[in-house]
């Protein structure tokens, strides 16, 4: 599903797959964004992990582990079903 509601723009500096099958991208949001060259993987092993341009980093093992960092000391970590707040 893509997400259509993104109008921030950028330009896409890498990606593509490596010979295990994990997929990267790397995108440059420009200087107004706190983090301007944000990026993206995807592991065969159903791991992801997001850098995005507002500072925040979204990390998930694809089984049951999930942690996200607001980039401000905020967020929270998931784990077996049960979410704590950091």
């Amino acid at each position: 599903m893509s997400d259509n509601s993104n109008t921030e723009s950028y330009k896409i500096t890498s990606s593509g797959t490596n010979h295990q099958g994990n997929h990267y991208c790397s995108r440059d949001y420009g200087s107004s964004a706190a983090n301007s060259n944000s990026y993206h993987y995807s592991n065969t092993d159903g791991s992801y992990y997001y850098s995005n341009p507002d500072g925040s980093t979204y990390y998930n093992n694809g089984k049951d582990y999930a942690n996200y960092d607001n980039g401000k000391g905020g967020g929270f970590t998931q784990s077996g079903g049960e979410k704590k707040s950091k």
